[in-house]
């Protein structure tokens, strides 16, 4: 169920290559909007969120992304600003590339470029949906929705239990991914478990069938 890297295993290597390992711990804000693009982070373990500070103060959640995943590309490859924020939901590592180093392997293996320009424009896309989303739908259903897309992204298959996956979130971080208040987390949770969806566990919550969730959510 885990979704995957965009990138072949050659191309994985490359990036690995030419960066350095990079650890990160919970809540640590590996990029910020606004700063310098200088690298560009593979993440191998662990989930991260992207996000963006609007005009009016409010912080919209624009993504979540996971191993085999890059994060920061975009600005590395105008040489611009950093359009978001990356913070990391739970503690993990990746590779980091700098951004000139990045710039060259682009330059160098044009399969890697094009993969990269699938990647941005399908994100793009997706960050889009997100922020209608936000604007349009109450708490509850920007929760399950986000929840759902974890499952079908970054879920751990349970076993024994065709369909379930397993998404290592907690209800905190949960709450961050869908920019929502903890309490509006709770509360849609425990509907969900009533109606047979989900399971809330200390640190994750098992989801039954994420397309069932999908279809919960009015997707």
């Amino acid at each position: 169920m885990t979704y995957p890297s965009p990138f072949t295993p050659e191309e994985l290597r490359l990036v690995r290559e030419a960066g350095r390992p990079c650890p990160w711990e919970r809540g640590e804000t590996l990029m910020r909007e606004g700063s310098p693009a200088d690298q560009v982070i593979l993440v191998e373990d662990g989930l991260v969120k992207i996000t963006a500070e609007t005009a009016n103060g409010y912080t919209s959640v624009l993504a979540i992304r996971g191993p085999g995943e890059l994060i920061g590309e975009l600005a590395c490859v105008d040489g611009g600003h950093r359009s978001a924020t990356v913070t990391a939901l739970r503690a993990g590592h990746g590779v980091a590339v700098p951004a000139e180093r990045f710039r060259q392997l682009l330059r160098r293996h044009g399969a890697l470029a094009l993969t990269v320009l699938r990647s941005v424009a399908d994100r793009l896309r997706h960050s889009d949906r997100l922020r209608g989303e936000h604007g349009a739908y109450p708490a509850g259903i920007r929760v399950a929705r986000v929840l759902a897309d974890l499952a079908l992204s970054h879920g751990v298959p349970v076993p024994g239990r065709p369909g379930a996956v397993t998404v290592l979130v907690n209800q905190r971080e949960l709450a961050g991914a869908a920019g929502a208040s903890r309490e509006s987390v709770a509360r849609t949770t425990r509907g969900l478990q009533r109606d047979g969806q989900v399971t809330v566990g200390r640190g994750r919550i098992v989801v039954k069938d994420p397309r069932a969730l999908l279809d919960w959510a009015g997707e």
